[in-house]
Formats: C-alpha cells, structure tokens, sequence
C-alpha cells in the first residue's frame, strides 16, 4: 500500500504486524513505533532522528534563543568550538534536539518543516500565542491533534499531540 507507513511501493513489506499499529483515529493513524526490520529481511542500521536543522539569518543567535528557550522552553546545547565559529545555536527537549545554522541568503522554509510530538498540545499552543505568535489548527492528520506555528525567522513548525482516547 503506498503512502502507508511501514509499507514501501508496491505493497512488499516485513513489517511485524504490531510495529505500526494503527491508532484510534482510523486508517493513516499510527503509532510510531519503528520496524527494525527492513523489507529484504536484514535488520536496520537507522537508530533514529538524532536532530532536524532549519536555517537563520546571521546575527540572530538572541531572537533564536528567545523563541527555542524561552517560548517552547528547550534548553541550549553547547556547539563544538569549530562549529560555534559559524553561528547559529542548538537546542534540545526530551529526545527532540534543533540545530539552527546560519545561511547565506537565508530564505525561510514555509513548506518543509519538522513535526514535533509534544505530550501537552494546549500547552504548546498557550505559550505561542502568549509570546504573540499565530497558530494555526489542523484537524486532518488522523489520530493526532496538530497546529502550525512558525519560528521567529518565518520557518514552519508542526505540533502534534497523538489522541489517546
């Protein structure tokens, strides 16, 4: 089945029955957990996301640190000195880490974007509109609630919150 999670094109997976297990919400609705297997019988080598990096202007490393730390509340990691050199900032919440680098030319990312699962949607969403940011709700992922904000340098974020009930 294309475009199903777990499922390659032409329908061939080897997929355990209960690594994607559908949620309430109906078809399309998943849980995330992750086959170890691959679709020719090996086992993966992937272990994960270990970071997303989105682009920001040069000299913004504040605005950035208002927004990621102070706003969503995440705590900023420490670059490497080679790569502090070039600006930009990390930052990192539960098992969610974002990079920001500096890019020449920078132009914000309005489509591609990441996905953030967060454990309190509402919260999220308190905290945006407090810092005076514009969210938009979407209701046509099923078995999640999400909205779509975006940093302060224009680059889209998407919040999600799987339904559990």
């Amino acid at each position: 089945m294309p475009g199903v999670p777990g499922q390659p094109a032409g329908g061939r997976s080897r997929t355990a029955p209960d690594t994607l297990r559908p949620l309430r919400g109906g078809p399309g609705a998943w849980s995330g957990r992750v086959a170890r297997e691959t679709t020719d019988g090996g086992t993966t080598v992937f272990e994960g996301l270990h970071h997303v990096q989105l682009a920001m202007p040069a000299g913004q490393e504040d605005a950035a640190r208002r927004f990621f730390g102070g706003v969503l509340g995440m705590v900023e990691v420490a670059k490497p000195p080679v790569l502090a050199a070039r600006g930009g900032a990390w930052f990192r919440a539960g098992g969610l880490e974002v990079h920001l680098g500096v890019e020449d030319g920078f132009r914000p990312a309005r489509k591609a974007h990441p996905g953030i699962l967060v454990a309190d949607l509402d919260a999220v969403v308190r905290r945006l509109r407090e810092a005076g940011q514009e969210v938009t709700r979407d209701g046509d992922f099923p078995g999640f609630r999400r909205v779509y904000a975006s940093d302060p340098f224009g680059n889209r974020l998407e919040f999600l919150e799987a339904i559990t009930s």
